[in-house]
């Protein structure tokens, strides 16, 4: 690994950034920066921290690596060049792409294959416990936030961090990559920086990568690395705000779309009932109750023109770690129209006619999220069920 300057991310084509391997047994830590392509400030920001543990000579214990994520846009500066990176992570959809030969895949099926063949060494050669740490930014300015599914190891890890979180967004979203590797039960954070092209975004990245290694137990805290001036770094621009938040609508849109912002809003602003704040195909949209602006959408590509979310009490937050460590769900088949799917499942088939006197939050208590919603049933999945406790337990952050 080169202790030179941080290169231009055009110049690099590289799915490496750097690889930190320590003498002594540890965590194995896995970075993702450019998985959206006009989202350049968590590959800068890998660059430099790999660099400065070189140049520091800081000793790391275990494995952590740097990805860069979709290369081709990278290069090109754009969020993706056939399909977005971050929306094909199914089983269904890298079976298909397995299934085809590499002439017939298009760029962006050629990145998931190659970073699903990296992933799957990595897990098969590198000890547990894992982390994996995605980077992004977002169109318009933001506080910086981190999104998780909502199991409780992901919420453990995050609410370390001096910035809001963000839970739910699995429910709308098909095909993120850390929703798919947070299936297998492994801790995983996204982390949104702030905007896009701002220096404040990749000082946050940097800060949040040290915070990660030092947390993890990757390094230790030392004079050159200081663990309470990246802590600073994230709460000033998060301005204080730890809260934790849950997405309640995502505004859907397509390619043929004429969609637009008509506030120039940001992310986390408080949004009154009647406020005209966005146009989607000459209609405008207002606020039809006060609500809270998310990831408002600023760039030409992009399937969610925004999203809305509401501040989850401290009580509700609680009462939802209870519910879920004495396992109540365990009692949720004893309900009508609750059925699991099977003995071992994680996931809950709800017949609407029967149960609909029971709403998603009471569901988003107990760790359930939405997948699949038609005219009669609703199915629902359990991040909690399929977590990995055991693997986490003996470390600093999970007791």
């Amino acid at each position: 690994m080169s202790n030179s300057p941080v290169k231009e991310i055009e110049a690099d084509t590289s799915r490496i950034i750097g690889k930190l391997q320590g003498k002594e047994s540890g965590p194995t830590v896995l970075f993702f920066g450019g998985i959206h392509g006009n989202e350049r400030s968590g590959v800068q920001a890998l660059e430099h921290v790999f660099s400065e543990v070189e140049k520091l000579d800081i000793e790391i214990r275990g494995t952590v690596y740097g990805i860069r994520g979709n290369i081709p846009a990278l290069q090109e500066q754009k969020r993706f060049l056939y399909s977005d990176l971050n929306r094909m992570w199914t089983q269904k959809g890298i079976n298909g792409i397995q299934s085809k030969n590499q002439e017939e895949r298009h760029d962006e099926e050629r990145e998931l294959a190659q970073i699903y063949g990296l992933l799957k060494k990595i897990l098969e050669s590198k000890p547990p416990p894992y982390y994996f740490i995605d980077f992004h930014t977002t169109s318009s300015q933001t506080l910086p936030f981190i999104t998780i599914n909502d199991a409780m190891i992901n919420r453990k890890f995050a609410r370390l961090f001096p910035v809001p979180v963000i839970l739910g967004i699995e429910e709308y979203l098909e095909g993120p990559l850390l929703s798919y590797i947070n299936e297998k039960g492994y801790v995983t954070i996204g982390f949104e920086s702030g905007q896009h092209f701002e220096e404040e975004s990749v000082a946050n990245s940097i800060a949040f990568t040290w915070l990660t290694m030092m947390i993890t137990g990757a390094m230790d805290p030392n004079q050159e690395v200081d663990k309470k001036t990246f802590c600073e770094q994230l709460r000033s621009s998060a301005q204080g705000n730890r809260n934790f938040y849950e997405v309640i609508h995502r505004h859907k849109i397509t390619a043929q779309d004429k969609f637009e912002m008509i506030l120039g809003a940001q992310s986390f602003e408080h949004l009154d009932k009647g406020t005209k704040f966005a146009r989607h195909n000459g209609e405008v949209i207002s606020a039809e109750k006060d609500t809270i602006l998310f990831m408002p959408l600023y760039q030409d590509q992009g399937e969610e023109g925004f999203f809305l979310i509401r501040k989850i009490p401290k009580l509700a937050l609680r009462l939802s770690a209870f519910l879920r460590h004495i396992r109540f769900d365990n009692f949720l088949t004893l309900l009508p129209g609750v059925n699991r799917i099977s003995e071992k499942s994680e996931s809950l088939m709800v017949n609407l006619k029967v149960a609909r006197f029971f709403s998603k939050p009471f569901f988003h208590l107990l760790g359930y999220r939405e997948r699949v919603v038609d005219s009669t049933h609703m199915m629902l999945y359990n991040r909690e069920r399929a977590a990995k406790n055991s693997m986490y337990e003996k470390t600093s952050w999970y007791r």
